[in-house]
């Protein structure tokens, strides 16, 4: 694994007016490699835990940086500490696998893994890493679809007991409808055809567009207002009148995106994710506006600040996440054309479920 420097001349991809500077992108890149781990581990900060989503969302970033060393040994560690089940625990101490702090195994954290490891092969072209990866991500999606419910829905996860939590998340699985068609793409790539995925991402897309009380309702976060768009469940005039919908209820002008209502609190990953959203609605305008909007949580080693309480002038909680970089320097590759990213995040390359066209 190669060392992260600062190094302008990688990160001229991730220049965006008003958001980063070459300079700061490398600063901020610099920033979540310091928190990796020598086994390619990237817990939220050093002394945090680890969780497989937030490490896969780090490992992304890294690929947009062209960091691909640091990249792979993420998606290594992925493949060396698989449960035999075919997931992953929901977090592990400091990112060290022999201390894994909630046994449970959320599905939503085990099937996007997808997400990278398709991001990665697009970034690189590295056949003989998706071969290596391939039975990884097979063994995920498997275990995802067995939490599938008749409705579409996936459950949110299977306790330590090895019992499985039924109840659905609509952010969850819109995350999981955009991580089984990564799954069929690398099938697709494969030649390895999997009809039986196909259909459960055609019976979960269905579910998220037509029927939401299938789900928990966390209407009052806001991931579960734009992930439907993000992850590809919602696309055109449907997408449109959902952000339009929440709009005036989620962001704060000038300061960014609520995590949840009524809360007087943004938070940087959520802005970045609706950054993307944008985005992948073409309103890049916006898109932009919202990452300027955030730079305020920014600190001096790169990193930014997970959020700010704004009725109390406060950082808080109190952390530089990896993850939140992540998610900016994914926003600002998208808004900058990263062909890997854009492939990923627009889904235009991305196969699709076979519609059940139930009800």
């Amino acid at each position: 694994m190669t060392r992260a420097g600062r190094r302008p001349d990688r990160t001229e991809r991730l220049v965006l007016p008003g958001v980063l500077t070459a300079d700061q992108a490398a600063r901020t890149v610099a920033g979540i490699a310091a928190v990796q781990r020598e086994d390619g581990a990237i817990p939220w900060f050093r002394g945090h835990h680890l969780d497989p989503w937030d490490h896969v969302e780090a490992a992304m970033a890294l690929d947009a940086a062209g960091e691909h060393d640091r990249a792979e040994a993420a998606y290594r560690w992925l493949a060396d500490h698989q449960n035999p089940d075919g997931s992953w625990y929901a977090a592990y101490a400091d990112g060290d696998a022999a201390e894994p702090t909630d046994r449970s195994r959320e599905t939503n954290f085990v099937a996007y893994a997808a997400v990278g490891v398709w991001h990665h092969y697009l970034a690189t072209g590295d056949d003989a890493f998706l071969d290596r990866m391939w039975p990884t991500v097979f063994a995920a999606v498997e275990f995802v679809l067995q939490l599938q419910q008749p409705g579409g829905q996936i459950g949110w996860k299977r306790e330590e007991d090895g019992t499985d939590v039924t109840d659905a998340l609509l952010t969850g699985c819109s995350s999981m409808h955009q991580a089984l068609r990564c799954a069929l793409a690398i099938a697709e790539h494969r030649e390895e055809p999997q009809p039986d995925w196909e259909l459960a991402t055609g019976l979960l897309a269905h579910a998220i567009r037509k029927h939401p009380e299938r789900f928990l309702d966390k209407s009052r976060y806001s991931m579960d207002w734009y992930y439907p768009v993000l992850g590809g469940a919602l696309t055109g005039p449907a997408a449109k009148e959902r952000i339009e919908e929440g709009w005036d209820d989620f962001v704060v002008p000038g300061l960014g995106v609520r995590c949840v209502l009524p809360n007087p609190w943004v938070t940087g990953g959520e802005s970045c994710e609706l950054a993307l959203a944008l985005w992948v609605m073409g309103e890049s305008d916006r898109a932009v506006e919202i990452l300027q909007w955030i730079q305020h949580l920014r600190a001096e080693d790169g990193l930014y600040w997970t959020g700010y309480v704004f009725e109390d002038d406060a950082i808080w909680p109190q952390e530089l996440t990896a993850w939140t970089a992540g998610s900016l320097l994914l926003a600002v590759a998208a808004l900058g054309g990263d062909e890997a990213t854009t492939a990923v995040f627009s889904g235009e390359r991305l196969p699709v479920g076979l519609d059940p066209d139930c009800c």
